[in-house]
């Protein structure tokens, strides 16, 4: 801890300056909540958290999250200060275009940054999910006498944050996997946007979280250091259960007309109230001037080289004792995949050509992963509650369960998530971003409503997390409109930088789960269906990871001149295509059939390829039981789809009903070429 009351006051005081000055500068932000977290950060990052400012990407180090992203400058105060590489010349361009400060902290912009953080609750999910993938890989990796594996997340959190109802879904797994290194400072203010919470926010936090199975300390004084830093340091012994640490603050301290009042949550102090605090602050300063004394109290750059060379040490030791764990460590952590990931993946695709089975795409994905799962022991599985419908348990991921009274993993893969899917998808989210494994999960594709906003921030922060949705159209049959997605495959490819896989096959299914896994700086989903899925003859693979390819021409099917028109159909539609194809055959009209997996992937192809695949002046054709939308930028004719709400029937019926037949395909074929 920092030795003096006078030297937390000046560091505390300095991010109060450095946050009511970046602000005033853009006048925009949020100022309260770094004015009001400031001594909670100083007894933190004073002491507690064990990191390296020459080093952000140090894989044994503490993760910090901001969960209440709004109070951006909180973060990169404390990162400037302490000595990452963000100049102060930065934070004067606070929330200004291509700035390293964006107006909510973004990973991979700023240097320190664990998480893209803002909309609330998700940090606090993202930091329970990291805290998952410590306790996980240090069971999986530690050995006796040789621990690589051992540090702790950290989270700032405030009101709006328990309010969404994520952070019901997280805790609560936190609580059942008594991650212990899990350590989540509230910010209770009882302040938001709207003014005093109270009338609306009446919940008994403490006994919330206790219920949870945490361990509750507080309410303490969050802006008297010495007790946040006892509460801080009376966590760390925690030996079962995550801890939740209470800090009583006042929003926007330091402040004499605003602190305390929504005022200060969400807009500028106004020049005159600034200078009004640093009277107030006794901070005789010039706007973003920060004395020597308080850059040497806050330097971390000396303790932080230290505890990295003594992990080191530990790690070279570890790698002379054990060389074939460590280069895997090494490996996972760095994100590659093994060498020979190419191969099993080429074995695995000519194995499903080969079989050529007629079964559901979900099942077909089940037979993926069963290869996949035996070839990277990084794969981290999990269902909401769906795990025998998803199909995303394998032989070799048995159930992640975890010691009654120890808390110790039993080496499981597979996550039992409960009907939790935006904690599921936000708890993902963090694994990914803290290393070591790659989470895919699994639920209903119309339930990715509940997962979508933690879908978006995946694709956001460009993290590999793969979303199995099955039960991907009216094919469910029975269960009805509740469950049967019909705009969902469209709203999903509207997210940028998400690839959206619909296959047809097992082969397909097969490549989609190949291309998934490759792909470091993209999430994916694979939407799966309930129903079996003849397999498609195919004359060549090499195409399906383009995302579309020509899957049967006018001559697979006995005619011999070019086509006058081309089918593109996904999914469960393209055996329906073919069945047209050969119809249309015998009433001599040429059609090519185009497989589209992956709308997303085929459009980041080049222009030669896609004009070889959907030829230029031949009409197009567009078939998905979905909504219509989507595919008339392909510059199709016409589209065969679904822009209504399903029935309640079995899946015949219902295709029958909504004109998703092969007969139907063959009349609006005929129209469109005049035939």
């Amino acid at each position: 801890m920092p030795a003096s009351v006078s030297d937390t006051s000046l560091m505390a005081n300095a991010i109060r300056a450095l946050a009511m000055d970046a602000v005033q500068q853009a006048h925009s932000g949020h100022p309260g909540a770094p004015m009001g977290m400031a001594e909670m950060a100083v007894a933190l990052w004073g002491g507690a958290l064990r990191h390296n400012p020459a080093d952000p990407h140090w894989a044994d180090r503490d993760r910090f999250v901001l969960s209440n992203g709004h109070g951006s400058m909180l973060i990169y105060a404390l990162l400037h200060l302490t000595g990452y590489d963000l100049p102060m010349s930065e934070l004067r361009n606070f929330r200004q275009l291509h700035s390293k400060t964006p107006g909510h902290p973004e990973v991979d912009i700023t240097p320190g940054v664990e998480t893209t953080t803002g909309p609330l609750g998700q940090g606090l999910a993202n930091a329970v999910g990291m805290a998952l993938a410590e306790k996980l890989l240090a069971q999986e990796f530690n050995r006796p006498g040789h621990t690589v594996v051992n540090h702790r997340t950290w989270v700032f959190m405030g009101d709006g944050c328990l309010m969404e109802g994520i952070s019901h879904e997280a805790c609560a797994l936190a609580g059942a996997w008594q991650l212990n290194k899990l350590v989540a400072l509230y910010d209770d203010n009882g302040i938001s946007i709207d003014g005093q919470v109270q009338p609306w926010y009446v919940d008994n936090v403490a006994q919330r979280f206790e219920s949870y199975g945490w361990n509750v300390i507080g309410p303490v004084d969050g802006h008297d250091v010495d007790a946040v830093g006892a509460a801080l340091h009376a966590a760390t012994a925690s030996a079962t259960k995550p801890t939740l640490v209470i800090c009583k603050t006042t929003i926007g301290k330091g402040s004499p007309n605003r602190a305390g009042t929504s005022k200060v949550h969400g807009e500028a102090l106004g020049a005159e109230e600034v200078k009004l605090t640093r009277e107030a602050l006794g901070w005789a300063h010039e706007p973003f001037v920060i004395p020597e004394a308080a850059y040497s109290a806050w330097d971390a750059r000396a303790a932080g080289a230290a505890a990295q060379q003594r992990w080191a040490e530990t790690f070279a030791a570890y790698r002379a004792a054990h060389p074939a764990l460590a280069a895997e460590f090494v490996r996972r952590m760095e994100g590659r995949l093994p060498e020979n990931f190419a191969q099993t993946a080429v074995d695995a695709v000519i194995a499903a050509h080969t079989k050529a089975e007629t079964v559901a795409s979900r099942k077909a994905s089940q037979i993926a992963l069963e290869a996949f799962t035996a070839a990277l022991p990084e794969m981290l599985g999990g269902s909401a509650d769906l795990t025998g419908s998803n199909l995303t348990n394998t032989s070799h991921t048995p159930a992640l369960r975890f010691g009654a009274d120890d808390g110790a993993p039993n080496g499981g893969r597979h996550i039992n998530y409960g009907v939790r899917e935006f904690g599921m998808a936000a708890i993902m989210n963090g694994v990914a971003l803290h290393g070591g494994y790659i989470p895919y999960g699994g639920t209903f594709l119309t339930f990715s409503d509940y997962s979508r906003n933690a879908i978006r921030m995946a694709a956001l922060m460009k993290k590999r997390v793969i979303h199995v949705f099955t039960h991907d159209s009216i094919g469910l049959g029975e269960d009805g409109p509740t469950h049967q997605s019909v705009e969902h495959a469209a709203s999903l490819r509207l997210i940028p930088n998400l690839d959206v896989w619909r296959p047809a096959d097992t082969a397909e299914t097969v490549v989609a789960w190949t291309m998934a896994l490759g792909n470091s700086t993209r999430p994916s989903a694979l939407l799966l269906s309930r129903q079996n899925l003849p397999y498609a003859p195919k004359t060549g693979l090499d195409d399906i990871g383009k995302g579309a390819y020509v899957l049967a021409e006018p001559s697979e099917v006995g005619l011999k001149k070019k086509a006058q028109a081309v089918i593109i159909a996904t999914g469960s539609e393209v055996g329906l295509a073919l069945h047209a194809q050969a119809e249309l055959a015998k009433l001599k009209i040429a059609v090519r059939v185009v497989s589209m997996p992956s709308t997303s992937v085929f459009d980041r192809q080049n222009v030669k390829y896609k004009a070889s695949v959907l030829p230029a002046g031949v009409p197009r054709i567009a078939v998905e039981a979905g909504v219509t939308d989507g595919w008339w930028k392909y510059g199709c004719a016409a589209v065969v789809g679904i822009d209504t709400y399903g029935e309640s029937a079995p899946a015949p019926a219902l295709f029958k009903h909504f004109k998703l037949t092969a007969e139907n395909v063959v009349a609006v074929v005929r129209q469109v070429v005049g035939r």
